[in-house]
């Protein structure tokens, strides 16, 4: 399988594809104005199940040091510019995302 993830920051969604189709979409919280979610091509590197603190159920680690994909302990900060600069998911999206993807699988951020 083929899978790949793209973020759109605008949009505050991340959606998973498998061989260039979308196949799970999820709403997601992202970088605040003084520290966006970096644009550009990267990989999941590390995944770590509850990883402690505000990261909630997962992290699912970029090559781009000290950020990532996690989980939440505050669920109603989805979907809003909250982060300094992670992408945060609810608990059980991520859960089910870190078991689809494998280290490697690569992560492209846009606007």
């Amino acid at each position: 399988m083929a899978y790949y993830i793209v973020i759109a920051l605008s949009q505050r969604r991340l959606t998973l594809f498998n061989n260039g189709k979308p196949v799970r979409a999820y709403p997601v919280g992202v970088g605040k104005q003084l520290s966006p979610t970096p644009t550009g091509r990267y990989q999941i590197v590390n995944k770590r199940p509850h990883p402690g603190g505000a990261f909630g159920a997962m992290w699912l680690g970029l090559n781009l040091p000290h950020y990532g994909i996690h989980g939440t302990n505050n669920p109603s900060s989805i979907g809003g510019f909250v982060s300094k600069g992670c992408i945060r998911m609810y608990n059980h999206d991520v859960t089910q995302l870190a078991g689809l993807v494998s280290i490697g699988t690569m992560v492209y951020i846009t606007a």
